[in-house]
């Protein structure tokens, strides 16, 4: 390139914008793969030992602590989601609010997501987290089921009789349509 200055009327040339746009969404992908893999390290090593201590600090090795503990934790963090997702898929509304109530029902789940990460994980840090929940949380564990199920078992009625609430609301309107347009046509019903 020269120092001269471009010609009066001609404009530099710049790259196309597919180019540009392709360049960004690499870009943009690396970062999120870089991201997402900083999670799963932080979320297999660091979590299960962090939370693990949080509720041995809690329970403090006492059994009736970690019974009650377990049992709040598995009960109110089961609960809660499932009414905030009853909530968000009840009714038609656009997917970024639904997104966003799927988001919360993931946040209010974390502790029991957390406590089954160390259940069910094979890495060090859920083994270190197993050998805390033993030693400084004794059956907080299985109370955490027992309260999980006891949420789904409160649950399940709740979203049932809604149900059938709204079936018997919408029998009820096809029945009254049917109604009026018996009357209107001067049919009698029985």
């Amino acid at each position: 390139m020269s120092d001269q200055p471009a010609p009066a009327g001609h404009t530099p040339e710049r790259e196309p914008w597919y180019r540009r746009t392709w360049a960004k969404q690499w870009r943009n992908g690396v970062i999120v793969a870089v991201l997402i893999a900083l999670a799963v390290l932080l979320s297999r090593a660091f979590v299960p030992r962090w939370w693990s201590h949080r509720i041995g600090d809690q329970v403090d090795g006492r059994i009736g602590a970690g019974i009650a503990l377990g049992l709040i934790y598995g009960f109110v963090f089961t609960f809660l989601p499932l009414l905030v997702l009853w909530f968000a898929f009840r009714k038609r509304r656009p997917w970024r609010r639904d997104l966003v109530l799927l988001g919360v029902a993931v946040l209010l789940a974390l502790p029991n997501l957390f406590t089954l990460g160390i259940v069910l994980g094979v890495g060090s840090g859920a083994h270190a987290g197993q050998r805390t929940f033993d030693v400084e949380a004794p059956s907080y564990r299985t109370s955490v089921l027992i309260g999980a199920i006891a949420a789904t078992v409160v649950f399940a009625p709740l979203w049932y009789l809604w149900l059938s609430r709204r079936h018997a609301r919408r029998s009820e309107r096809r029945l009254r349509e049917k109604r009026g347009q018996a009357a209107d046509q001067g049919d009698e019903l029985p």
